[in-house]
Order: C-alpha cells, then structure tokens, then sequence
C-alpha cells in the first residue's frame, strides 16, 4: 500500500476529527479572548477573560476549591487504581481457569454510563432507605451510619471510592495485559539466584510494568481532570454538600449554563482553555519524566 492509498483510507477520519473535535476546540480558544454580550462578540479583550478567573467573584474561591477537588480526586483514584488495580490483575495472572470470568466481572462496571452509578449509589447511600446504612445498623456499627452524601467531610471521598471501584476493571486488564508479557524465564531465573517471590516481584515484573504503570497514571491524570458525570449525579451541578464535591468541570457548566452572566461565553471558555492547559501540560509532563524512566531502565 503506498502513501497516497494510506492517506486516502484516513481522510474520512480525520475529517471527522476536524469538524467535531478539532474546530470545536480552536472555537472555544479564539472565544476566550474577546468580549461578549450574550450570544453577541463583541470586540477584542485579550487576557481580560483569564484575569477574571483569578480575581472576581465567585471564581476567586470556587476556581481553587474546585481544582483541589480535582488534585484529590486524581491522587486517590491513582493510589488506588495502581495498587488494588495491580494487586488484583497479580492474583488473577496466576489463576488459570476462573482469569477470564473475573476479569469480566471486575470490568462490568466499567461499561455502564457514571451518570446511571452516581444515581444508583445515591440511593444505596441514603441515610434513610437506603441498604448500606441499614446494613450498618443491623450489624451493630450505628456510628458508621453517616449521611455519606449529606456531610462535607464524607462526600468527596465517596465519589472517589465509587470513581475507583467502577473504574478499577481498566487497570486490571490493563495490568493484566502487561503481566502476561514478562517472560516467565526472568522470574524463573531470579527464584533460582535465591530470590523470595517479594523480592522477585520487586526487582524482575514490577521495573517491567512502569509502561503500564505510566499509561494508568497518565490516563488516570486526564480522566480525574475532566470528571464531570460522576459529581454532578452526585452533588449537582454546584457540587453539593456546601461545594464538597465541586470540580472544574463542574464549575464550568454553572459558568456557561447557569450563571445568566451576560459575559458567560467569554469567561467558560477561558475556564475550558485552562482546563485544557492544565490536562494537556500534565500529562505531557508525566509522559516525559515516564519516557525518561523506561530508557533508564531498558538501557
């Protein structure tokens, strides 16, 4: 097949690309600078939209707040996805007959809508018909049933714990994928040299899952950043209760949809730009200092 062909078979997706992703995203960018009246452009602001963002009302307190939900959120989905995620992919390498069936199940979850998840643990939290404080309850631990959703204490690391157990099937196989391609012969020889299983895990099959490892924590970083179903079937859109579950994105919607603010378009899209900047810096940044590992490693 020659390069003409190639391109040729790609075109129709790129075309795709360009009009719904692509130019959509140029359009939010050349928004963020100018100034508007309603659905009307008016003339050419600059950084007027940006500054806004770091010192008016009310984003002056809800643009920190929400982005330290969002470092939270990203910190402890990663702790959780990079060991319980690999812990489990682990156990399930070395069991023969059941691998599939359980992969499967861990990954079910994960095919089903965060918005649909958000509801349905909404109403198994309920601190009053709702079964996992009845639970609770009727095994004799009355102080560990807790309005989950109702205290600002609570909230936000719920939406974490139910983020990582509909997501933990994605490390799983990933992490399974990569067990599956470390040579049994490296380990082998590492039992022969002396080595416990620890220590063989530690020093042969873990240095050969940093790719994996990098790949769940990079996509971890955007998934966290740009979360937005999950909190919202939660807290709303204003990240109830009192703003402990708000997150950008969340911030965001209030900003383009519901603050009736006649310079709405201007400032969500300095929002989304940020937002933006901060996904695609981090994640860059993440994927070099992991390049940089791997070549240690490898070489």
């Amino acid at each position: 097949m020659n390069r003409r062909t190639g391109l040729l078979f790609v075109t129709p997706a790129l075309a795709l690309f360009g009009v719904f992703v692509l130019y959509p995203m140029v359009t939010a960018f050349s928004y963020a600078f100018y100034e508007w009246s309603g659905t009307a452009r008016q003339g050419f602001t600059g950084l007027d939209n940006f500054t806004a963002l770091f010192t008016r009302p009310p984003f002056t307190t809800d643009l920190p707040r929400a982005l330290w939900h969002n470092v939270l959120f990203f910190l402890g989905t990663m702790l959780v996805q990079n060991t319980v995620g690999l812990t489990v992919a682990f156990l399930l390498h070395r069991r023969t007959r059941t691998r599939r069936a359980l992969q499967t199940l861990y990954a079910m979850p994960y095919l089903v809508s965060p918005l649909v998840i958000g509801y349905l643990w909404t109403l198994l939290l309920s601190p009053t018909f709702g079964p996992v404080n009845t639970l609770l309850t009727s095994v004799g631990l009355d102080s560990w049933a807790l309005p989950w959703l109702g205290d600002p204490d609570t909230a936000l690391w719920v939406v974490i714990l139910v983020s990582v157990w509909q997501w933990i099937g994605f490390p799983v196989l990933l992490y399974g994928a990569a067990l599956g391609g470390v040579p049994d012969e490296l380990t082998e020889a590492a039992r022969v040299d002396g080595a416990s299983h620890a220590q063989a895990f530690r020093k042969v099959t873990l240095p050969l899952l940093v790719p994996a490892v990098g790949t769940v924590s990079v996509l971890t970083f955007i998934f966290a950043m740009e979360a937005f179903a999950l909190p919202y079937a939660f807290g709303g859109s204003t990240g109830n209760p009192a703003g402990a579950t708000d997150f950008i994105s969340l911030l965001f919607y209030r900003t383009a949809f519901d603050s009736g603010a006649t310079d709405a378009i201007g400032t969500s899209s300095a929002l989304a730009t940020l937002l933006f900047v901060l996904i695609f810096g981090g994640a860059y940044a993440a994927t070099a200092v992991l390049r940089r590992h791997e070549r240690r490693i490898t070489g």
